[in-house]
Order: C-alpha cells, then sequence, then structure tokens
C-alpha cells in the first residue's frame, strides 16, 4: 500500500505542484515592473531545476562525503580510518587493480577498433549495413550482454559434453575446455572482451561522423601531393579527428570506471574479479556504510576530473562552430 501511495505521489503529486508553482508564480509575476519581470523570470523557471539538481545530487554527494568519515553504523567519527582500509586491504586492492585493467585495456581497445572500423567502412558499398551490425550491440543493456556471453563462456568439466560456445569450439579443434571466468588468468580479460562487445558500435558511430565532416578536398589534396592511403590516415585523418577521439577517450574511460553490471551479473565479484563500483556494493551488503562511501568518494574523485575535460572539449567544439 505504501508503494502505491508512493507512485502516486511521484506521477499524479509532483507534476500538479510544479504546475501550480508555475501557474501562480506567473500571475504574481506579471503584477510586477516590467524590468523586474525581466530578471526574476529566468531564475523562477530555474528554481525547481535547481532544487531538484540540490535534493537528488548534490545532497546524496556532501552526505556520502560525510558517511566516509563515520564508522559502519554512522554513529561515531573514525577520521580517514575508511580510506586507510581502501588503500591497504587486499580485496580492495584487487578491485583497484582490475579497474586500472579496465581503464587501459577497455578505453584503448574500444577507441582504437572504433577508429579503424569507421576508417575502413567510410567508403565501401555496404558500410551501412556492415555499420548497423556492428552498433547491433550496443542498444543491448549490460545486463543482457553478460547473460550471453555468461552462456558463451560456460563450462564443463574435460570429457563431459560443453554447452559453451568458445568452450565447444575447442573440443572441435581437440582442446581442453578453458573455465573463462573462474581461471584469474582469463577471466578479467574475458570479462573486459564482453565490455569492448558493447560499447565498439558506439564509437564507431561518433568517430564515422567526424569523419564524415572531414572536407574531401583536404584528402584529395594530400593524395596529390603524393600521400598514400596509410600516411593520409596517420598524418591528416587521425589529427583531424583528434578533438573527437579524445572526447570519445574520456567517455569510456568513466565507462571503465564505474564498471558494474557486467562484473556483477557474470562473477559477482569472485575469482578476483572486483572492481571499484562492485566492492562499493559488497560494502553496502554488509551494512558497512562508512567504508562503501570511502569508495564512492574515491570514485567520485577520479572521474571529475576526466568530466570537466570532457566539458572543455564540447565547449571548445562549439566555439569553433
Amino acid at each position: 500500500m505504501d508503494q502505491i501511495i508512493t507512485a502516486v505521489v511521484a506521477v499524479v503529486g509532483v507534476p500538479l505542484v510544479l504546475l501550480g508553482y508555475i501557474i501562480l508564480g506567473e500571475q504574481v509575476i506579471e503584477r510586477l515592473p516590467d524590468k523586474l519581470q525581466e530578471s526574476i523570470r529566468p531564475y523562477f523557471w530555474a528554481l525547481p531545476a535547481i532544487g531538484f539538481a540540490t535534493v537528488f545530487m548534490v545532497y546524496p554527494v556532501v552526505r556520502t562525503v560525510v558517511i566516509s568519515f563515520r564508522n559502519s553504523d554512522d554513529t561515531d567519527w573514525i577520521g580517514l580510518a575508511n580510506y586507510k582500509y581502501f588503500v591497504t586491504f587486499p580485496d580492495t586492492l584487487t578491485a583497484l587493480r582490475n579497474s586500472l585493467l579496465w581503464l587501459v585495456f577497455y578505453t584503448s581497445i574500444s577507441v582504437f577498433l572504433g577508429l579503424v572500423i569507421a576508417i575502413l567502412l567510410d567508403r565501401v558499398r555496404y558500410e551501412s549495413l556492415a555499420k548497423i551490425a556492428i552498433f547491433l550491440p550496443v542498444p543491448i543493456s549490460a545486463v543482457a550482454a553478460s547473460i550471453i556471453w555468461k552462456f558463451m563462456f560456460d563450462y564443463q568439466p574435460p570429457g563431459t559434453p560443453q554447452t559453451g560456445t568458445l568452450n565447444a569450439i575447442l573440443g572441435l579443434a581437440g582442446r581442453d575446455p578453458v573455465a573463462w571466468l573462474v581461471n584469474s588468468t582469463t577471466n578479467n580479460a574475458a570479462l573486459i572482451f564482453v565490455g569492448i562487445w558493447t560499447i565498439t558500435g558506439f564509437c564507431m558511430v561518433i568517430i564515422s561522423a567526424s569523419l564524415k565532416a572531414i572536407s574531401s578536398e583536404v584528402l584529395e589534396a594530400a593524395r596529390i601531393d603524393g600521400a598514400n592511403e596509410f600516411q593520409i590516415v596517420r598524418l591528416v585523418i587521425t589529427p583531424l579527428l583528434w578533438p573527437t577521439i579524445t572526447v570519445v577517450g574520456t567517455t569510456m574511460i568513466i565507462n571503465a570506471l564505474k564498471t558494474f553490471d557486467i562484473v556483477y551479473v557474470m562473477t559477482n565479484g569472485a575469482y578476483d574479479t572486483d572492481v571499484i563500483a562492485t566492492r562499493m556494493f559488497s560494502q553496502l551488503q554488509s551494512a558497512h556504510y562508512g567504508r562503501a562511501a570511502a569508495v564512492g568518494v574515491v570514485l567520485f574523485i577520479a572521474i571529475v576530473p576526466l568530466l570537466i575535460v570532457n566539458i572543455r572539449r564540447f565547449q571548445q567544439q562549439e566555439e569553433q562552430r
């Protein structure tokens, strides 16, 4: 019953309150002098958005920072003990190492493949069809993609029928099956591969859109000067695409740092596959809210500079237009 009341308030009550705020507020503003109306109206319309942002974004961030300096049940201040735990506890250090692996390989491979595919498909006859095929994994949710690949990586002991596609192929080749998600030498690589599979199409589309904006006259001038296709890609196309590559790369870095769904669904962080986000979630499940908050603050601090870089890149691109 309480959930129904909450849903009704969210779906009906909040819009009605906003509508009343707009109608009554406009009636009050219209009675003010014209100059005062011009100065007040922008703030009046922005106030609800600012209020929602404060309640649902700013306050949770501040509260999380506060909790990170308190004990597990939020009853006492313990200083930097939770952050000391983050940098000394073996499981957390393993999660940090894995997040760095995601940061390096997920970002570099997905952006590189997106760039290569965009360039290779730029002038082929079946460009649209090929791009659609490569882009297909992007709309699939991370959870669905994880379930698909969990079946692909499925492992059965040697001598028994292999239900996993990859191990079935290895069996046909006369090789022993591999415990892809259990073996610590392959599980992180397998998880990162799934992440790359789901995001390469996105990188390709963004880079391809920027590639289409390059003037064909510039490329023809390079060919007339004697440059071969590889030199054109290396010396002309890549430098012109560099702002876009930077934006895509920073976006992939942010995605890598906040990776959660794939790891949680496929291994739940077991077998040394934990990342920062799953470590934070496991601390919440254990009711260690101070430690979870500390992990969240570290993750937030790592992501904010990248967001600033992205915003500045977007601003520079808008200024160039």
